[in-house]
C-alpha cells in the first residue's frame, strides 16, 4: 500500500470512528486548561474550583482557575488564595478585575468553562484552613438562612495571622481519664447521659439545670467525659464571663492542653493561634461564646449550648445564624451528642423534646425543690405602708425582704432595660391582644387606628377571646428603681451597679445591694446572694415580642439561680401579677411545663417554633416585587406587608433597621413544618433572580426572625 493510500485509510478510519461516537451520543471532554500567556500549568489537575470572598447570592458558586505549575504544591484544597475578579470574559479568556480573596474548596483535571481560564494571582497561605467538613457545614448553614455561602464562610474561618501559621501547634495528648459523675448524680438521667458519651455514643438532651453555682462544672464534667472517649467536645456560651467559668472548672478537671477558649478577649492573634490548634487536630476541646460554633473539631462528640434563648447566641451578620441551629445541624451531620442546657427552657428545646429528637434531663420536683430559693410575688396594685418603704419606691413586702436578708449577705436587685415599647392588652385580664386572622400583635401605629403588626389588617371590633372584654389597655411599666434611690433608703449599705457599660464578674458575699440588668448579673462568692428582688416585670412582660412571657421567664430564672437554696434563708421577690402563666412557673420552678404549654398553644396558632418564617423588608416595591417572582411553596402564606418604624439620623440603629429617613414595609411569609427548605431555597432564587437582572433596590431577607411581635 502506498503512502497516499494509506493515508487515505487512515482518514477513513478517523471518520468512521467520529460517526460512531456521534451515533452513540458520546460528547469530546472538556478541554484541558491552556497555558496562560505562555506560563506553564499545573500538571495532573491544573484546574482549582475556588469560592471567592464575594458574599452576593447572586455569585454564590464556584469559579474555576488556572494553576500555575510554580503553585501546583502549595495550591491546595482548603488554602486562602488570590485571584482576579469582576471583569468577566475578553476574547475567551476570563480575565481582568481586581484581586480578591478566596479558598480553593477542590483541585480538578478539566473545567467546564470553555474559554481559558485565569490563573491563581496568589497562594496567600498553605494552612489548609476550610476543610471538607467545616466547607459543609458552611453551605447547610447557607441554605438554612437563604444566605450566601462566603458569608458564612467569612463568620466560620477568622481573619489571617501570619505569625501563628508559622508556628508549629504543641502535639495533642492523650485522652484523660474519665471523671466521675459529680453534680450529674442529682439528675436521674445523669450519669446515664455521661456513660453514653463515654461509650463513643451520641445521646441527645434538653437538660434543666437545678439553680445554684454548680452547672459550669456540670456542664465541663461532660465535656471531659467525650474527651475521655477520645472524641471531640464543644461548648457555645452566651458570654465571655459564663465561658470563662466553664474553662476553668474543666482545666481544673483535666489540667491544661486538652481544650482552648475561644473568645474575643484573646485577641485577634492568640484567638487564631488557638482556632489553629484545633484545627490541626492538636486540641480537641473547645469552650467559646457565639462564633465557636463553627470550631473546626475533629470528631466532635458533644455539641453544648448553654441558655439557648440569650440573644447573643443570635449573630447580627449575614445570614445571622443561630448557634443552636448551627449545633443541631453539626450534630446531625458529624453524628454526635447534642446538649441544650439552661436554666430555664425555649419553646425551639420543648419542640426538640416533644419530637423525640432529644430527651429531658431533669433532676425530680423533690430536689428542685431543696436547691431553688423561695419565690415570692407581689402585685403592681400592692402599695407601701409605712414611710421608709415610700421613700425607696417598694413596696412593703420588698422593703421588708431586702432589710431582712442584707442582715445575711449581699442582694441582688434586677431592672430591666429602658426603651421597653409596652403593647396592648386586654384592661380586665391582661390577655395580650391579637390578631383574629394571623394572631399577631395588635398595634395602634402613630395614634391610627388598630391595626395588627404582622398582616397590617384593622381590627374594627376587638373583644378579648379570654373574658370577653372590649376595652384594650397600654401595659403599664413600673417606676425606675434606681442605684441612687436605693442608696438613699439604705445609706449604711454599699451599692454596685452592673450594666452595658460596666459589668461585674462577681461580688463578695457580705452586705450590699447589687443592682444590675437581665443578664449582667454578677454571681455571689459563697452560698450566693441572700435575696433578689425583680423589679418592673411588666417592663418584660409588656414587650410587643412573641416571646415576652418565655424571655421574661428566662431572665427571672437566671437571676433568681444565683440566689441561695431555700433551706439557706434564699428569698425571691418577683414584683408582677401573680396569676400570670411565666410567674407561676417561676413560683413552681417549673420552665420546662412553662414551655411545653407556650409550645401547645403555638402549634394551635401555627407560630414558629412549629410553622417556620421568613422576613422580607425593604422598599414598598422591591418587597412587593420579590414576593411576586418568588416560587414559594403551595402552602406558604404571606403575612403582611405592613410599614416599619421610620428611623431619624439621631436614632440608634439596630441590624435590620432600615436607613435613615427611609419609608419600609416588612412582609412574613409563613410556612407548615416540612417547606422551611423550600421556602429559604425560593427567596434565595428570587433574591439572585433580582440582582442578576438589576430589579430595583435590595430587599433584605431573614429566616426565623427573632423579633416578629
Amino acid at each position: 500500500m502506498s503512502g497516499e493510500q494509506e493515508h487515505r485509510a487512515a482518514g477513513a478510519e478517523q471518520l468512521a470512528l467520529i460517526r460512531a461516537s456521534v451515533r452513540a451520543g458520546r460528547k469530546e471532554p472538556p478541554a484541558r486548561p491552556r497555558t496562560w500567556r505562555g506560563a506553564a500549568l499545573a500538571e495532573g489537575l491544573p484546574v482549582a474550583r475556588v469560592l471567592v470572598d464575594k458574599g452576593l447570592v447572586h455569585l454564590d458558586r464556584y469559579f474555576d482557575y488556572a494553576v500555575p505549575a510554580a503553585m501546583d504544591a502549595d495550591a491546595q484544597p482548603g488554602v486562602r488564595v488570590r485571584v482576579r475578579f469582576g471583569a468577566g470574559e475578553r476574547g475567551g479568556r476570563r480575565e481582568g478585575g481586581g484581586l480578591i480573596n478566596g479558598f480553593i474548596v477542590e483541585r480538578r483535571a478539566e473545567s467546564d468553562f470553555p474559554g481559558t481560564l485565569a490563573p491563581i494571582a496568589q497562594v496567600l497561605s498553605t494552612e489548609p484552613v476550610l476543610t471538607p467538613a467545616l466547607l459543609a457545614l458552611c453551605r447547610a448553614v447557607a441554605d438554612r438562612y437563604a444566605g450566601a455561602l462566603a458569608d458564612v464562610v467569612q463568620l466560620a474561618v477568622p481573619p489571617r495571622r501570619a505569625r501563628p501559621e508559622k508556628q508549629p501547634s504543641p502535639p495533642a495528648p492523650p485522652p484523660p481519664a474519665a471523671p466521675e459523675p459529680g453534680g450529674w448524680a442529682r439528675y436521674p438521667r445523669g450519669a446515664g447521659f455521661l456513660a453514653a458519651l463515654a461509650r463513643g455514643e451520641a445521646p441527645r438532651a434538653v437538660w434543666t439545670a437545678l439553680p445554684g453555682p454548680t452547672w459550669p462544672g456540670e456542664l465541663a464534667r461532660a465535656l471531659a467525659t467525650t474527651l475521655a472517649a477520645g472524641r471531640g467536645a464543644l461548648a457555645v456560651l452566651p458570654d465571655g464571663r459564663a465561658a470563662a467559668r466553664v474553662d476553668a472548672e474543666l482545666t481544673a478537671l483535666l489540667g491544661p492542653g486538652h481544650h482552648v477558649l475561644l473568645t474575643a478577649d484573646a485577641g485577634p492573634e492568640e484567638r487564631y493561634r488557638k482556632w489553629l490548634a484545633v484545627s490541626r487536630g492538636a486540641v480537641r476541646g473547645v469552650v467559646g461564646t457565639r462564633a465557636a460554633m463553627f470550631a473546626p473539631v475533629r470528631d466532635l462528640g458533644l455539641a453544648a449550648i448553654w441558655d439557648d434563648g440569650d440573644h447573643a447566641h443570635a449573630d447580627d451578620h449575614a445570614p445571622q445564624p443561630h448557634a443552636r441551629d448551627v449545633l443541631l445541624l453539626r450534630a446531625a451531620h458529624e453524628r454526635a451528642g447534642l446538649l441544650l442546657g439552661g436554666h430555664a427552657h425555649t419553646v425551639e428545646a420543648a419542640q426538640l423534646v416533644a419530637t423525640g429528637f432529644a430527651a429531658p434531663l431533669a433532676a425530680d420536683r423533690e430536689t428542685v425543690r431543696e436547691a431553688a430559693p423561695q419565690v415570692r410575688t407581689i402585685g403592681e396594685a400592692d402599695e407601701a405602708r409605712d414611710a421608709a418603704a415610700r421613700t425607696a419606691r417598694l413596696p412593703t413586702l420588698a422593703w421588708q425582704t431586702l432589710r431582712e436578708a442584707l442582715g445575711r449577705g449581699p442582694v441582688l436587685i434586677q431592672v430591666p432595660r429602658r426603651g421597653y415599647v409596652p403593647r396592648l392588652a386586654c384592661e380586665r385580664c391582661r390577655e395580650p391582644a391579637r390578631c383574629r386572622h394571623c394572631h399577631g400583635p395588635l398595634t395602634v401605629p402613630d395614634g391610627g387606628e388598630l391595626r395588627c403588626g404582622w398582616c397590617g389588617r384593622e381590627e374594627a371590633a376587638w373583644h378579648c377571646p379570654e373574658c370577653g372584654g372590649g376595652r384594650l389597655r397600654a401595659v403599664v411599666v413600673g417606676a425606675r428603681r434606681t442605684a441612687e434611690e436605693l442608696g438613699r433608703a439604705f445609706p449604711a449599705v454599699p451599692v454596685r451597679t452592673s450594666g452595658r457599660d460596666h459589668i461585674l464578674d462577681t461580688v463578695p458575699d457580705r452586705p450590699a445591694l447589687v443592682v444590675a440588668t437581665p443578664g449582667a448579673e454578677p454571681v455571689a462568692e459563697g452560698p450566693g446572694y441572700a435575696a433578689a428582688l425583680l423589679l418592673d416585670g411588666w417592663a418584660l412582660l409588656g414587650r410587643p415580642d412573641l416571646r415576652a412571657g418565655e424571655e421574661a421567664l428566662r431572665r427571672w430564672l437566671s437571676a433568681a439561680a444565683l440566689v441561695r437554696a431555700r433551706g439557706e434563708g434564699g428569698t425571691v421577690v418577683v414584683l408582677a401579677e401573680a396569676t400570670l402563666r411565666p410567674v407561676q412557673a417561676l413560683v413552681r420552678w417549673d420552665p420546662a411545663g412553662h414551655a411545653e404549654r407556650e409550645l401547645a398553644d403555638r402549634a394551635a396558632l401555627g407560630q414558629p417554633p412549629v410553622s417556620r418564617m421568613a422576613a422580607v423588608s425593604g422598599l414598598p416595591e422591591a418587597v412587593d416585587g420579590l414576593l411576586e417572582t418568588a416560587g414559594l411553596p403551595p402552602d406558604a402564606e404571606i403575612l403582611g406587608p405592613v410599614p416599619l418604624p421610620v428611623r431619624s439620623p439621631g436614632q440608634p440603629r439596630r441590624p435590620g433597621d432600615p436607613p435613615p429617613g427611609e419609608v419600609w414595609v416588612r412582609a412574613l411569609v409563613r410556612v407548615p413544618p416540612g417547606s422551611g427548605g423550600a421556602l429559604a431555597a425560593a427567596l434565595k432564587a428570587a433574591q439572585a433572580a433580582r440582582a442578576t437582572r438589576r430589579e430595583g433596590p435590595p430587599v433584605r431577607i431573614r429566616i426565623d426572625p427573632p423579633d416578629i411581635g
